[in-house]
């Protein structure tokens, strides 16, 4: 289980970046099958740039080792590529030689929230246009907010209709720099509350709110329709404005959550019992809507 390995390599001061929200249930082999990413894809990427080696038994039994425990490998084709992210339609992977970093030794979080989901899009952009590399920027809308609030608590959910959570991590001295720096900037965007954290009790409560999402929206009652997409980051504010105006023009409610700063949101379609066959048909033309906009874009359906 990824959550296992993480905690394991921590005690001996050790980093395995990939954070997929399923950390404790998901397992590597699936992590590695699924090219799974998570909040810190913005700074550390993806699983494929941790996956050193691999062993794999092919469809005809041959077992095949790829790559080695090289940090740098560069020469002939890049198997171990190949592999991650093929769901199983090229062998079965059955031993992985993983690269880790070291811990960092500190991190800070910042907590912010707006009165529209379009402005804490607009402070993703602004944010990163001012050299900032957050190890993690997640965003999320007015409906998954409420959400959120019925399900565990309004104390724990922030005021505002958009709320943008920031990780960053490094050395104790440039953190508390950036983090004062970062709360510097944002202060400047019309944020409606502002919060910082650096111990890592209170870095866990902040990460609380993000991980109370899947689960506040599942509890609404309403069925949970989560389209993965992603868009060139210069798309986000135009994504904001555009599941507005999807919400309206369709009636259904719309809940965009995820990882702003490489332009991967979840934007689910929340819409009721779909037993009904006029509910059905509306909800495909919806979804037609939505990936032929993130197509135009240059975006992909991830």
């Amino acid at each position: 289980i990824t959550n296992d390995l993480q905690q394991a390599v921590l005690e001996k001061g050790l980093f395995y970046p990939p954070d997929p929200a399923s950390l404790k249930e998901c397992s590597l082999g699936g992590n590695v099958a699924t090219n799974a990413g998570g909040p810190r894809c913005v700074k550390y990427g993806v699983t494929r740039q941790y996956i050193l080696g691999l062993e794999v038994v092919l469809a005809d039994g041959q077992v095949l080792q790829c790559g080695s425990r090289c940090h740098k490998n560069k020469t002939g084709f890049d198997l171990v590529g190949m592999f991650v992210g093929s769901e199983g339609m090229l062998g079965i992977v059955t031993e992985l030689t993983l690269r880790l970093l070291p811990n960092p030794p500190a991190r800070a979080m910042i907590s912010c929230s707006f009165r529209e989901f379009h402005e804490a899009a607009n402070a993703v952009q602004r944010v990163l246009g001012a050299g900032h590399l957050p190890s993690a920027l997640e965003i999320s809308d007015k409906f998954t907010l409420q959400a959120a609030r019925e399900h565990v608590g309004r104390e724990l959910i922030p005021d505002g209709d958009a709320h943008l959570l920031l990780e960053i991590d490094g050395q104790e001295s440039s953190v508390q720099s950036e983090c004062a720096q970062l709360e510097k900037l944002l202060d400047e965007l019309n944020v409606v509350t502002l919060a910082s954290a650096v111990t890592e009790e209170e870095c866990e409560r902040i990460w609380e709110i993000r991980r109370a999402f899947s689960y506040s929206l599942r509890a609404t009652g309403l069925t949970k329709l989560n389209e993965d997409i992603v868009v060139p980051r210069g798309r986000l504010v135009d994504l904001a404005k555009f599941s507005e105006q999807l919400q309206e023009e369709t009636g259904y409610s719309i809940a965009s959550f995820g990882h702003a700063g490489d332009g991967n949101i979840h934007v689910n379609i929340m819409v009721p019992p779909m037993e009904n066959e006029s509910n059905l048909k509306q909800v495909d033309e919806a979804l037609d809507r939505l990936f032929t906009q993130i197509l135009a874009w240059g975006g992909v359906v991830s």
